[in-house]
């Protein structure tokens, strides 16, 4: 019961704060009367403009649009529209007789698991399988961003102070 109380005490001293802090105080003059400009140094006047700038007026569907209409036509073809999945599978066709057949598919798995494969058994062991590990960025490389180095641990400012 005392919890309560103690809580409903807490509670009424907040409010007593708030209403002192952001409550009725002296009468307070408007922002812009109490900032003025900024003197301007000598020569170096730089007018502002009257408007903020525009922003680019075609969006993303339209941009989207003009990658695929190749010939400006404003309209995207049935070849414009397929011409990036057509290069795409002229890379897997590497026999080029229009048909993808599993091996051409699945080159860079065949030629992976060939590799691995040291002994030439067609299997894998344990270790030539860890070979096929795909390799890893190490965890703080994927953000070029200037993050703050992490802060050094007790136990290695000790062992800094005892070198």
């Amino acid at each position: 019961m005392w919890r309560y109380a103690v809580g409903a005490g807490a509670a009424l001293l907040l409010a007593f704060g708030g209403f002192l802090l952001f409550g009725r105080g002296p009468a307070r003059t408007p922002l812009a009367a109490v900032l003025q400009p900024a003197p301007a140094a000598a020569g170096a006047v730089t007018p502002m403009p009257d408007a903020a700038p525009a922003a680019d007026a075609e969006t993303r569907e339209q941009k989207r649009f003009d990658r695929y209409d190749k010939d400006r036509d404003d309209a995207v073809s049935r070849d414009e529209y397929f011409a990036a999945r057509h290069k795409a599978f002229a890379k897997l066709d590497t026999n080029g007789d229009g048909r993808l057949s599993f091996e051409e598919w699945a080159a860079k798995s065949i030629a992976k698991f060939t590799g691995a494969d040291a002994d030439k058994s067609g299997t894998l062991t344990r270790t030539e399988f860890a070979t096929t590990a795909p390799t890893r960025k190490a965890p703080g490389t994927r953000c070029a961003c200037g993050k703050p180095a992490p802060a050094p641990s007790p136990a290695a400012k000790g062992d800094e102070e005892e070198n």
